[in-house]
């Protein structure tokens, strides 16, 4: 079993492995950004129509910018020297992380990136490979690289390149714990220029810190650096000159020594390198930032326990104010590449750091909050933004690109940066951010989730990830020995810690059987024919278990089709009080998701069902992130051509008109292309949409249905669903097909309360 130094989320070697693996192996792929479908196509993207934009190229350097992926393309290069904490591994052994590196630049950034790794620990060669790949990239992003050699070559390559280089190690740790200790110094009312600090360790992250910190006001002779033999002082022998750059007067010796009335400690060394009697020398209201990963010097508990009015962070997850490089990276990438930034400079970092600090200071937004389970605001315990706050992307680009113009590295300045934040809240999708936020939701508040197909391996292994990944305990139906065996075959630990319920010798088959035969006596069934039900029908057993509170949500559906899934269910559970159930599928794409309703339940919705689906389906779109525009779908567009199935859309249309208080855009009937399309919906100026539809409702079942699929295959955005909205308990119905990821997102919403 391992655990995530990140977020201190368990797993095994075995599921790792098959992450990565599963599918496509890696994390990243290549995707045209142009039509490829036609010679015409072919020809303008390479021979003959490629050679116009080469001689361009070739007359103005400047234009490679507006013709090729440049601008938004960053190399993320390593020699697998420090590999996390690993060491050094070697070049290929670095791969996974410098392509996990790659997806944070897309997923918080939309910055494309290439992963390079480079087999030499020469720092000459090195330099001398990254330089020539100028032409190719953005900006370069070094990785993982051991110190001195990181300096030397970040050094080197700022000077010769004219395009942004940043060492994240070194840079994004001093950003982001810069960021901490402006609020923390605020919180307890210092100023930098004042400030005693001590920082323990003197590898690429704490030299960048210190560095940072005193260009943002911290005196030289305040800082005590300590490595691993203790205060680096003026005169002190075999210290190298990085090192020395730090080294101060004064007679202490020893980190015990240096703490002594220090208002900050920094460390970025060790586990236990800090004790709870140097805490108690400290001086009052301590700022501690512990940042040794996995484990820190000395843990926030251990803090409390001798000085209750301390500061502290860490590098973890799972204690208050973690220092997460995510906060910084994407985003001074994005603002520097938006402006055309020939470097990353101080200023630009200073400015990052602010910006962060400044964010933490606002209130937090409801979804941060939610998924934390308690309202956050600024305070001791809340220095520093989540990372999933979807303001990032926004106060930190912009700050960024704002300092490079007025640093004058900015080869292309922003005209209206009232516009630029705007773009930049809109280039991501913010349903991955509320979703990222729902899964830390819901490990604040685990859940027991019954698993109804147990004996099947994706169900299993789905299950065992949202045990293992924090989210709650798993249910698991099924033949006990069946399940053990596959539990054993996964590799899971001690499967005899999962808790297995089999139809066949439950003892809650009896009150099981006492629901159900009340329930169905008047519709043909003896109690014979329920125990025998109950006995051997997995789901109706599971939907039985959740009716009588052995479990707190239902995931099932891998084994039958839809239709046989919801009809077992529906023998013991019934629609909310005053619902209508029905299935929503979410089209997940880089910049938009499009809500599409009802795609699994019913057959021919009246006029009154359309407006019951279109109200919840704008609610779990709210939900997500979304501002409702709701398009009711049909062949037509407002008449045209007319046809004899509109009447039950238009009627919906008109229930709505005349109904107050409805909080969300609607607009019907439409043609997906008038819903969707801006210039055709142009065509209709009297359209009540202010923009494309992101919800839509569809006429019936059979058309949902068949488009929810037919995305599902041929649109290449990721799916969602179909979610089942509408029933007294949470119960969602997994498509045949799904894989474990899949399953494992509908157990996590089933858990949350986005689809109630």
């Amino acid at each position: 079993m391992r655990v995530s130094e990140e977020s201190n989320v368990r797993f095994t070697e075995r599921e790792a492995l098959f992450y990565h693996s599963t599918q496509r192996p890696g994390k990243i792929e290549i995707i045209a950004s142009k039509p490829m479908a036609t010679q015409r196509d072919l020809s303008l993207a390479y021979s003959p129509g490629v050679a116009v934009p080469v001689k361009a190229i070739a007359e103005d350097l400047a234009t490679a910018y507006d013709y090729t992926a440049k601008g938004n393309l960053v190399a993320v290069i390593s020699n697998g020297t420090a590999i996390l904490g690993l060491g050094n591994l070697g070049a290929l052994a670095s791969k996974p992380v410098m392509e996990g590196k790659a997806v944070l630049f897309k997923r918080f950034a939309d910055v494309d990136s290439i992963d390079i790794e480079l087999a030499s620990e020469d720092p000459q060669a090195i330099i001398e490979a990254v330089m020539m790949m100028e032409p190719s990239f953005g900006g370069i992003n070094l990785e993982d690289i051991k110190a001195p050699e990181c300096f030397i070559i970040e050094q080197t390559l700022r000077e010769k390149m004219k395009i942004p280089v940043m060492h994240d190690d070194q840079h994004g740790t001093a950003i982001i714990a810069a960021a901490g200790l402006l609020n923390a110094c605020f919180l307890t009312g210092r100023r930098f220029e004042d400030v005693k600090m001590v920082v323990n360790g003197a590898g690429a992250s704490a030299i960048a810190c210190t560095s940072l910190i005193k260009s943002m006001g911290v005196r030289h002779e305040n800082v005590t650096m300590c490595d691993s033999k203790g205060v680096i002082w003026k005169g002190r022998e075999g210290i190298d000159q990085f090192k020395s750059a730090h080294a101060i007067d004064t007679d202490a010796r020893t980190l015990a020594e240096a703490l002594n009335g220090a208002d900050i400690f920094l460390g970025l060394s060790r586990a236990g390198a800090v004790s709870q009697e140097m805490v108690k020398a400290m001086a009052p209201q301590p700022i501690i930032f512990a940042m040794a990963n996995p484990d820190p010097e000395i843990t926030p508990p251990e803090v409390k326990a001798v000085r209750p009015d301390a500061v502290v962070a860490t590098g973890r997850s799972d204690y208050p104010n973690q220092v997460n490089n995510v906060l910084g990276f994407p985003f001074i990438f994005r603002g520097a590449l938006d402006v055309r930034a020939t470097a990353i400079n101080e200023e630009m970092k200073i400015a990052a750091a602010r910006s962060i600090a400044e964010l933490a200071r606002e209130q937090v937004p409801e979804e941060v909050a939610a998924a934390y389970g308690k309202t956050q605001r600024f305070g001791l315990d809340y220095i520093i933004p989540a990372p999933f706050d979807p303001r990032l992307m926004e106060v930190v680009s912009s700050a960024v690109a704002q300092a490079a113009m007025d640093s004058g590295v900015a080869k292309k300045p922003i005209e209206d940066m009232d516009e630029y934040r705007h773009s930049l809240k809109a280039r991501l999708n913010p349903t991955t951010a509320v979703l990222t936020n729902v899964y830390a939701q819901v490990r604040q508040n685990p859940k027991r989730v019954i698993f109804a197909e147990a004996e099947n391996e994706v169900v299993l292994r789905a299950a065992v990830q949202f045990r293992d990944f924090g989210y709650g305990e798993p249910v698991l139906v099924g033949r006990e020995p069946a399940v053990l065996d596959k539990l054993k075959e996964l590799g899971v630990g001690n499967p005899n810690g999962f808790e297995i319920h089999n139809s066949a010798n439950s003892p809650h088959v009896a009150a099981m059987v006492e629901l159900l035969y009340a329930r169905l006596q008047r519709r043909g069934f003896l109690e014979r024919d329920i125990r025998r039900m109950v006995n051997q029908d997995r789901n109706v057993f599971a939907a039985a278990m959740l009716k009588l509170g052995l479990g707190d949500a239902l995931i099932t559906g891998m084994t039958r089709p839809f239709g046989q899934s919801i009809k077992d269910v529906r023998q013991a559970l019934d629609p909310k009080p005053g619902h209508l159930p029905f299935g929503v599928h979410l089209m997940v794409g880089k910049a938009s998701t499009a809500f599409l309703a009802d795609t699994t339940v019913n057959e021919r919705p009246s006029p009154q069902d359309l407006v019951v689906i279109a109200k919840e389906t704008a609610a779990v779109a709210r939900r997500l992130g979304h501002e409702p525009r709701v398009a009711f779908l049909s062949f037509s567009t407002f008449g045209n051509p007319p046809g004899r199935w509109l009447d039950n859309i238009r009627e919906a249309v008109a229930i709505l008109d005349a109904e107050s208080g409805i909080e969300f855009e609607y607009e019907g009937d439409m043609a997906p292309d008038a819903a969707l399309n801006p210039k055709v919906m142009a065509y209709y100026p009297f359209c009540r949409l202010s923009g494309p539809a992101n919800v839509l409702i569809m006429p019936g079942l059979q058309s949902a249905n068949i488009s929810a699929k037919l995305l599902r295959e041929l649109g290449g955005n990721a799916t969602i669903g179909p979610m089942l909205i509408g029933m007294e308990k949470p119960v969602q119905i997994v498509p045949m097909t799904a894989l474990a990821p899949d399953i494992l997102t509908l157990a996590v919403l089933a858990a949350s309360d986005v689809v109630e």
